[in-house]
């Protein structure tokens, strides 16, 4: 664990560190109306499977044997999705912005203990960016919840930004690379 702090203080990485939890405390501080911290709780707990499970099995019911290819696709970048956010949590072991900072309050359970890269915002990019791929019109349903979800994160103060970023762009890569396949 020493070993990964300082090579994260070597490249220069620790002033940024630094600026994301003087971002975040402020981000954190602000006093949210009850249902806006109730919607982002919401979102956050939907991203964890439950709103995309039901897409799925939405896209099966509306569209039968059509919607199959979509819903394997997302199964097989949502497991891709997974695998590697998992890996990266196991190999950075960053702390959550509350762990690491005592006047950053977590307000909510988090999933696991790390929080290099957001898993949520991985998955949201990568099931928003499958599905409207062949589906274009959920595109008003899906990027609004995506960037809740991403939001949700931050406002929760479970991730950093630049989890929440590297958890975006990891999504989108992996949607992509799947639909070159």
């Amino acid at each position: 664990m020493q070993r990964r702090l300082s090579l994260v203080a070597h490249h220069g990485l620790g002033r940024l560190a630094a600026r994301e939890h003087a971002w975040l405390q402020r981000l954190n501080g602000v006093r949210l109306p009850g249902w806006e911290v109730g919607l982002l709780r919401l979102a956050s707990r939907l991203g964890n499977g439950v709103f995309w499970y039901a897409l799925m099995l939405a896209l099966l019911a509306w569209q039968g044997s059509e919607a199959l290819p979509v819903v394997l696709r997302m199964v097989a970048t949502g497991l891709v999705g997974t695998f590697v956010y998992k890996w990266l949590k196991g190999a950075t072991e960053r702390p959550r912005p509350y762990q690491a900072c005592p006047s950053i309050c977590c307000l909510t359970a988090p999933l696991d203990r790390f929080s290099f890269p957001s898993g949520h915002t991985l998955h949201a990019v990568v099931f928003s960016v499958v599905a409207t791929a062949y589906y274009p019109a959920l595109g008003w349903l899906l990027w609004p919840f995506t960037a809740l979800v991403a939001l949700s994160r931050l406002v929760l103060g479970l991730h950093y930004m630049s989890d929440v970023l590297v958890g975006a762009v990891l999504g989108g890569a992996i949607a992509a690379i799947s639909l070159t396949l």
